[in-house]
């Protein structure tokens, strides 16, 4: 799946011209490299290092979603990594 896609589909951002934005401005990160390209795939097992609010953001892609959902729905998708743990 996109990256671009997966971001909406998770509810990190409201629209993939926005995820497209975060991308391609070098602001997240798959398995710790720095992505450049929304059409970038993504796996299960794969970590995304994402800027949320103020803070930075570990997760964990689980399963991979078919819609953008509700957000009960997203969250079983993903686990959040705790960095300091």
């Amino acid at each position: 799946m996109r990256l671009d896609r997966l971001l909406c589909f998770l509810r990190f951002v409201r629209t993939r011209s926005a995820a497209r934005k975060l991308i391609e401005e070098g602001h997240i990160r798959k398995n710790g490299e720095r992505v450049l390209r929304a059409s970038r795939d993504v796996a299960t097992g794969d970590v995304l290092t994402l800027p949320i609010g103020n803070g930075v953001k570990l997760v964990e892609v689980l399963t991979l979603p078919e819609r953008r959902g509700p957000p009960r729905e997203a969250q079983e998708c993903y686990r959040e990594l705790d960095p300091g743990a």
